[in-house]
């Protein structure tokens, strides 16, 4: 194994290491303290109290507690979804179109060779049940995904920025040869000055 790779194999241990770590002292603080309220339960559970002062101020601490979900969730809600629907990025302008038709079991590409840089949109349909089109690099790391449904087209916008082969992967099981379900992208250096 080269140097480079036991550093990284060894920081790798620490890492995982220090979060299970991390993880035990968060349960044990987490334990601690669902003890400490049962046992404050258990010990003023005896105790009569007039029941509408406490209904009252369960209800006021109940409104504002309602107001203050709604607006955080109000606030995750834009800050989350203001890009939908994905459209193509401001930099891709006229894209290369392909046209990616999934079945069982395979892919049909309209192309699948491309340049560094070059700006494609996946033009992706199925046409006969729903695939997932998951589209990988040479260390199998997910680069790009989307949906394929029949009698439905999602655009899918990728630039590549190495050269390389990539593969096409069904990202949802779709029969008995899902397994099988692949295609290969090429990508190849760009040439200087074209297309500028």
């Amino acid at each position: 194994m080269p140097y480079s790779e036991t550093i990284l194999t060894r920081e790798k241990g620490e890492w995982i290491a220090m979060y299970q770590q991390a993880a035990w002292v968060i349960s044990v603080v987490f334990i601690l303290f669902v003890i400490f309220v049962f046992l404050y339960v258990v010990a003023h559970s005896g105790q009569r109290s007039e029941y509408e002062p406490i209904q009252k101020k369960g209800y006021r601490i109940r409104n504002v507690w309602f107001l203050v979900v709604i607006a955080a969730m109000g606030l995750a809600t834009f800050y989350t979804l203001r890009d939908l629907p994905f459209e193509r990025p401001a930099h891709a302008a006229d894209p290369t179109v392909v046209q990616v038709e999934a079945r069982q079991f395979g892919f049909v590409l309209s192309r699948n060779e491309f340049r560094v840089g070059e700006p494609i949109a996946f033009q992706v349909t199925s046409v006969d049940v729903n695939h997932g089109v998951g589209i990988y690099d040479e260390n199998m790391e997910l680069l790009a995904q989307t949906q394929a449904m029949p009698k439905y087209t999602n655009t899918m916008y990728y630039t590549f920025e190495k050269p390389g082969t990539y593969q096409v992967l069904c990202l949802e099981y779709c029969g008995i040869g899902h397994h099988v379900m692949t295609a290969t992208i090429t990508v190849v250096p760009s040439q200087e000055g074209e297309g500028k």
